[in-house]
This record gives C-alpha cells, sequence and structure tokens, in this order.
C-alpha cells in the first residue's frame, strides 16, 4: 500500500475517533447537567407568612419587581394595594429607599383614602427588606388618634351654638303655657309647638353625636362587601313616610348586582340623608329618583329631585356643617343642616366623594361615588393578589 493510502485511513480513523469523544462529552454534560440539584426560587418563610396574617397592621409583601404577593384585609380595607400594586405614592417612594440602601424606613406619612375625593389617612408606615428578594411594608391607621382632640373641640364649639335656639324656644313656649293656663285652646297649640321643638332638638342631638362619631373613627372599622342593591332599598323604604305625606313617588333604577366594600349602616345613612333631602326640597306631588350605574371602577348613586334648586353660590358651601341653602325652610321640614355633612364623611370613609349639580327652579342631583368591591381570595395565611383582580 502506498504512503497516501495509508495517510487516507490514519485520517478517517482520526475523524471517527474525534466524532465519538465530541458524542461522548455531550452525553455527559447533559448527565451532569440532569443530576445537578436545582437552586429553588425564594420562597416567604412560613413563618413569617403566618405571622403577617394575625397582625391588625395592613401588611405588604412585595417581590423584586413590586408586585404584591401577599396583602393583609386591612391593606385592602385603607384602600393601599390594588390590582396587585401599592396604590399610594408615598409609600412607593419609601419601598424605592428600602430597595436602593436596605436600610429600615419608618414615617409618618398623609395618604388619599380612595380614588376620589379628599378624604385622607394618616399612617404609621414601616418598610423593610426581609429576604434578599422580598420587601414587608406595615402601615398602621393613626387617623382616629389624631383627629380625636380637634373634633372634641369642634363639637363643644358646634353644639353649644345650635343648641341655643330650640333650648330657648322650648323655655319661652313652657313660660307661654303657664301664662296661658286659663286659656285651654293656647295651651293646646303652644304644647303642639313644645313637642315640634322638642322633635327637632332631639334630631340634632342624634345627627351631632353621629357626625362626631364618623370625624372620629375616620376610617372604616368592620368592612365588608355590601350589596348596593339592599342598600338603595333600605334607604328609599325609611324615607318612604316622609314622601308619602308630600305625595313625592319615589323611583329606584339603573345596574343591580353592584357592591362595594364598606359599613351598610353607614351607606345606608348617606343614600338616606341625600333622599330624605331630596324629598324636604321638592314641590307636592313631585318625584324623586334613585340611580345606580358604574362608571369604570367607580360607582355611582344619583339622587335627583324636581325641587326648587341650589344657586351657585350655595352650592360650594351645602356639604358644611349647620348650612342651610333656606333657613325658613329648614325650620319648616326640622332639617339640622347637618344631613349632607355626614354623607361628605361617610364618601370620604369609603374612598369617595359626593358632588352636586343644582339649577334654581330646575331641581338637583346629588351623586355619591364609590370605588367598586375588589375583594382578594382569603385564605388563612392571607390573601394572594391576582395581577388581573377588578
Amino acid at each position: 500500500m502506498s504512503a497516501d493510502g495509508w495517510e487516507l485511513i490514519v485520517a478517517g480513523c482520526l475523524g471517527i475517533l474525534v466524532g465519538a469523544f465530541a458524542v461522548i462529552a455531550y452525553w455527559i454534560s447533559q448527565r451532569s447537567m440532569h443530576r445537578m440539584p436545582q437552586t429553588p426560587a425564594p420562597e416567604l418563610d412560613e413563618g413569617l407568612v403566618r405571622m403577617l396574617a394575625v397582625l391588625r397592621s395592613a401588611a405588604i409583601v412585595l417581590d423584586p419587581e413590586d408586585t404584591v404577593v401577599r396583602a393583609s384585609a386591612p391593606a385592602y380595607s385603607l384602600g393601599l394595594v390594588r390590582d396587585g400594586l401599592v396604590v399610594p405614592p408615598a409609600i412607593r417612594e419609601l419601598i424605592e429607599s428600602v430597595r436602593r440602601d436596605g436600610v429600615i424606613r419608618d414615617e409618618e406619612l398623609e395618604v388619599a383614602r380612595g380614588p376620589l375625593g379628599k378624604g385622607t389617612l394618616l399612617l404609621q408606615v414601616r418598610v423593610a427588606q426581609v429576604t434578599p428578594r422580598h420587601v414587608v411594608v406595615l402601615a398602621e391607621d393613626q387617623t382616629q388618634a389624631k383627629r380625636l382632640e380637634a373634633i372634641r373641640r369642634d363639637f363643644v364649639v358646634n353644639i353649644s351654638h345650635e343648641l341655643k335656639t330650640p333650648v330657648g324656644a322650648l323655655t319661652l313656649l313652657a313660660e307661654t303655657v303657664q301664662d296661658a293656663a286659663d286659656d285651654p285652646e293656647a295651651v293646646r297649640r303652644f304644647a303642639g309647638r313644645i313637642q315640634t321643638e322638642a322633635v327637632r332638638l332631639s334630631a340634632l342631638v342624634h345627627e351631632i353625636i353621629e357626625l362626631s362619631r364618623l370625624q372620629v373613627a375616620g376610617a372604616l372599622t368592620e368592612v365588608s362587601t355590601v350589596e348596593l342593591d339592599d342598600v338603595v332599598k333600605e334607604a328609599v323604604d325609611r324615607a318612604r313616610t316622609t314622601a308619602d305625606a308630600k305625595r313625592v313617588r319615589l323611583e329606584v333604577g339603573g345596574q343591580s348586582g353592584v357592591q362595594v366594600s364598606g359599613q351598610h349602616d353607614l351607606l345606608v345613612t348617606a343614600v338616606r340623608n341625600l333622599v330624605d333631602n331630596a324629598v324636604a326640597y321638592s314641590g307636592e306631588a313631585s318625584r324623586v329618583g334613585v340611580g345606580v350605574r358604574m362608571a369604570d371602577d367607580i360607582v355611582e348613586i344619583a339622587v335627583v329631585d324636581e325641587g326648587i334648586g341650589i344657586s351657585a353660590a350655595d352650592q360650594e358651601r351645602v356639604f358644611e356643617r349647620f348650612y342651610r341653602v333656606d333657613p325658613a325652610r329648614s325650620r319648616e321640614t326640622g332639617g339640622t343642616g347637618l344631613g349632607l355633612s355626614i354623607v361628605k364623611h361617610v364618601a370620604a370613609d369609603h374612598g369617595g366623594d359626593v358632588t352636586v349639580w343644582s339649577r334654581p327652579g330646575r331641581g338637583s342631583t346629588f351623586t355619591l361615588r364609590l370605588p367598586c368591591a375588589a375583594a382578594p381570595a382569603s385564605s388563612e395565611e392571607g390573601a394572594h393578589v391576582h395581577r388581573n383582580a377588578s
């Protein structure tokens, strides 16, 4: 065999050996990869999860993308979490600072109560890095404590001013009855006026207490998912006696099955005050409508009347405590000037607001706007947040 033939044979054998070694090396590498233990993704410590679940404070756990992976019920009731994200910008800034340097932040922050209105919460917020991947936010609601002293002062001023009129009227009427003891007809007439003033005084005291409670309480104490159909029905039923006396027709319409997060009784009080106000300022044999509709993630409850209307100047003040558009009519109807202020506080405590549209002689429309319910799935360890939560 020639030298060229041997060279070809040797070259062919070398090629076969190189190919075989390549196949063996690939097979060994694949076997090694399959045998290597896989490093699990860091998870939350079970003890930490259980501890967060029992805290009364709002507790939020965030992943490296600042997506909420766990949140307690108070975090939702305070409006801090929505659609899997932390809502208040001030808290998001604290989170960014902690991620930058790892230093725990503890600050007092004033944040919006919800997406609507001017309601605010005063929170003591603590943010800390608890694992290489996770940040925890704890928020304690301090609103009630901060409001308490100011409300006590306001209560004393308001009650001393507003109670003066009915108490003075009762004193004068009692003296008049005493002087007219020999005139049965006069006694009956003045006794009727005493009864009217006593009813007005009772209503005033009740609403002062209710308003003070709302202002002191601040954030809601017992939050649940509330059916607005039930709220509107109960509010309208409570106002029906007064409406029937004036032959005012109450009509209810709009969307049904709408839910919000809050307290049923407070929402009934707010809607009833709007309906009572509409009936009081409506003429005989007129109509008052109550409608519910959804606009994006906002629920609107509109109360429409065909009454005397409100001037532009008065519209700016109708939600103030003790402000009366028509003092004479308020005396006639027994109005206290607190009903719309109560509505404003209920709306703010539910993360919403209340607005008015009106024209003198063309009636008024009061609209209570609230965030729709966005309840997370519940579990004993806390609620998981879904990215596509409504």
